[in-house]
Parts: C-alpha cells; sequence; structure tokens
C-alpha cells in the first residue's frame, strides 16, 4: 500500500489565546516531527549542531526546534549527504521539527563584508556600495541570483531561488524559508524599492521549485516554505511586502508562514513588527529572523511574532558572557573566583543544577573547552526557558506585568548606571 503524497495538510498552525489589545499571541505549529508551542525560542545550530553542546542536551534544556544554515551545509558536507542520511534531523541526532534558513543572510554578509549585525540604528550613513573596511565583496546579486565565493576555499558559487529550493530540500527540514536579498539599513531608498520588488520575484521561483519539488520527492515529509518579508525601516515597503507574499499563490501553492527578515532599527522594532504583523493572516505563523536579546524577545512576542531564532546566547556564551536575572556579567571576571552558588540562583539548568560560577572561571580560566559547553547549555536554558514564560503569561493574562518585571531587574544595572 503506498503511502499518502507529503502536502500542505501536514503542517499548520492554531492560534490560542491573544495579548489583550496587543498583537501578541499563542498558538501551535504542527509539524511531520513534532508541534511548536509559540512563542518559542529556535536555537541555531548553524552547521547542524549548536557549538559545543550536544543535541541530546538541547532536547533536555528544553529546546522544541532547531535552526540550521542552507548556505552552511551546502558547502559542507554538502545537501546530497544530509539527504542521503534522511535529512537534517536524523543526521544530526535531534528529534523534533527543524528549520534552515535560504541563505539570504549569508549572502548578504559575504558582500558587504559585515559579520552578524548590519546596523541596528537608521542614523547611518547611505550608500548602495556599503562594504565593510579592509573586505573583500565576496558576492554580487542580479535579478536572477547570486554568484559569490566559498568562504573556505574560495571557490564560485551560485545560487538562485531555484538552487535555494533545491538545496532546502535536500537538507529536509520542517520549515525552510525563500531566497531572499536581505538588505542594510545603508541602502538608500531607492535600492530598497529595487531590492523588494526582486525579493517579490524570486518568492514567485520559490513557490514554483517548493511545489516541483514536493511533487518529485513524495518520499519524504512535507517541508513548510515561509515567505520572507523585507523593507528595512520603511513602513510602506513593509506592509507592500506583507500584502504581497500573504497573498501570492502558484498554482495554488501559497507560503505557509512567513520570516519577518532584513536589518531592523532596534529602537523601532516593534513598530516595524507590528506593521508586517498586523498584514498577515492571523492563521499562519511569523519568525523574527536573528533576534535573540531579551528586550527584542518581548518587544518581538509583544508585536505578534510567534518563533525567533539567534545565535547570541551561544556565541556569547563562548567568550564568557552569561546571562542571570540581574543581567549579563562576565563569568572570567575575578569575582567569580570564589563564587561556589550557581551563575544564576533562579537558573534550573544542568549547569546551574550540577556546577558553580567559581568552576566555570576557573574553565575559562584554563581555556578548557568544558567551558564553553556549560556556559552555552546555561544561555540557551535561560533564553528557551525566558520565551516559554512569556507563552505562559500570555494564558494566565499576565504578560504586561511580567515584562515590566523581568526587564526592569535584567536591565536595573545598566538603567542606573
Amino acid at each position: 500500500m503506498n503511502s499518502p503524497k507529503p502536502s500542505a495538510a501536514d503542517f499548520s498552525f492554531t492560534q490560542k489565546k491573544q495579548i489583550p489589545g496587543q498583537l501578541g499571541r499563542t498558538g501551535e505549529i504542527f509539524t511531520p516531527h513534532g508541534k511548536i508551542q509559540t512563542p518559542a525560542f529556535i536555537p541555531v545550530g548553524t552547521k547542524a549542531t549548536v557549538k559545543s553542546v550536544l543535541p541530546e542536551s538541547m532536547d533536555q534544556l528544553g529546546s522544541q526546534a532547531l535552526l540550521a544554515n542552507a548556505y552552511h551545509l551546502y558547502l559542507q558536507p554538502g545537501p546530497d549527504i544530509l539527504d542521503e542520511a534522511g535529512g537534517l534531523a536524523r543526521f544530526m541526532n535531534w528529534n523534533g521539527p527543524t528549520f534552515t534558513d535560504s541563505g539570504g543572510f549569508q549572502v548578504l554578509s559575504l558582500g558587504v563584508g559585515f559579520k552578524k549585525v548590519i546596523a541596528m540604528d537608521e542614523e547611518t550613513f547611505r550608500s548602495d556600495e556599503v562594504i565593510a573596511d579592509h573586505k573583500e565583496r565576496l558576492a554580487h546579486v542580479d535579478d536572477d541570483g547570486v554568484t559569490f565565493k566559498s568562504h573556505l576555499d574560495g571557490s564560485m558559487h551560485r545560487f538562485t531561488p531555484e538552487v535555494s529550493m533545491q538545496v532546502q530540500h535536500q537538507l529536509g527540514a520542517d520549515i525552510m524559508f525563500a531566497f531572499d536579498e536581505c538588505t542594510t539599513l545603508h541602502n538608500t531608498r531607492k535600492y530598497q524599492e529595487k531590492s523588494l520588488e526582486r525579493t517579490r520575484l524570486w518568492a514567485k521561483r520559490c513557490l514554483v521549485e517548493h511545489g516541483r519539488l514536493t511533487d518529485a520527492r513524495s518520499h519524504r515529509p512535507y517541508q513548510a516554505l515561509f515567505g520572507v518579508l523585507q523593507g528595512a525601516q520603511y513602513e510602506d515597503l513593509r506592509r507592500k511586502a506583507a500584502q504581497d507574499l500573504s497573498g501570492l499563490s502558484e498554482d495554488g501553492i501559497s507560503f505557509d508562514g512567513f520570516g519577518l527578515g532584513g536589518a531592523l532599527d532596534k529602537a523601532n522594532l516593534g513598530t516595524i513588527v507590528s506593521w508586517m504583523t498586523s498584514e498577515l493572516p492571523v492563521n499562519k505563523p511569523r519568525h523574527l529572523l536573528g533576534i535573540g536579546e531579551p528586550d527584542d524577545l518581548f518587544v518581538g512576542v509583544e508585536n505578534g511574532a510567534d518563533t525567533f531564532d539567534c545565535v547570541a546566547p551561544s556565541r556569547q556564551a563562548r567568550t564568557s558572557a552569561v546571562f542571570t536575572q540581574d543581567g549579563r556579567v562576565n563569568i572570567s571576571n575575578a569575582k567569580y573566583r570564589r563564587q561556589f552558588s550557581p551563575i544564576d540562583d533562579g537558573c534550573d539548568c544542568y549547569t546551574c543544577t550540577h556546577y558553580s560560577a567559581a568552576y566555570l572561571h576557573h574553565l575559562f580560566a584554563s581555556k578548557e573547552m568544558l567551558a564553553s559547553t556549560l556556559a552555552t547549555i546555561h544561555n540557551e536554558r535561560f533564553i528557551v526557558r525566558l520565551v516559554d514564560q512569556m507563552r505562559e503569561r500570555i494564558e494566565a493574562g499576565d504578560f504586561l506585568d511580567f515584562k515590566s518585571e523581568f526587564l526592569g531587574r535584567f536591565y536595573f544595572k545598566r538603567n542606573n548606571a
């Protein structure tokens, strides 16, 4: 007896409770590999691993899903390897849902030479040839796609919407993102308009190729496709992107959800997110890309984002920066040398229930690999649990009280310096 063909019916979102008078809500995303209770923070395992931490540990600390990077996995080990292994989740021994991004952000960073933050405020210079100091432009965008040089060996590659879909289908994540051009806050208004139309046309091509591949790969579970909204800090462009992509349909195939992307002006993050979410259908999930700071997560949740991803918790952990209820601290500082209590007395993570701050201080001072493992477990648990608590407090009806209490304590020292 033949198995039923995969279809969009294998993926769904149900909205549950809304914050009174706000766009924020709780809900459930259903995927072939399990459900995600939203809002939820999705830790980043760029190369099919959260650096220094076992996938089993990510499960134990409460991660509902993990996100990997299509660009990096395309280059190494190659999407054909993951496909042959049975997909991303099986390859990395992860038993829950997975996400892959499209590679669009990495193409941007290759093009302009910046690392992870392009600009978080709009009071910056304007140029369409922006590039970081002393950096070579490794990616070139045209209307058909992007040509880029591998950061690993200098080899040349070509990504188009069709290639991105082919790569991500082979990677096998439950949720994929359409290929988009991610602009910076430095780009001019004229370029933002041109880029928005380019991303819309790429989105149409992604839908067509996604439909073809879903039919051709009927032996694999259904993979949901999210359209990515750009528009920088411009209200009309953000709203247009939301309207265009939510109304887009190719051969009866439309987007299963939406990614809220691009460089975002931190000072106006909530307003920009609300422009998009107020235009999007309530029965489809919204993922806010690259957001992981506590204050930004509260703003995102309050304004209608359902899921989030960011490398910040793990990256900061590897530099000995760890979260506590009283703010982020550097565990390498001398004051922790004799602190035989946990990093954070209120934390239930494996690190805090088994080890002292003094021990972590010693590990970092000794440059032991275990330092990164224990600090990352703590940071990821802290952020995963924080967003879980937001969900619980929305359900309980006192989200805004929780927001005030948490942020007042977490940023107290910074605000009273």
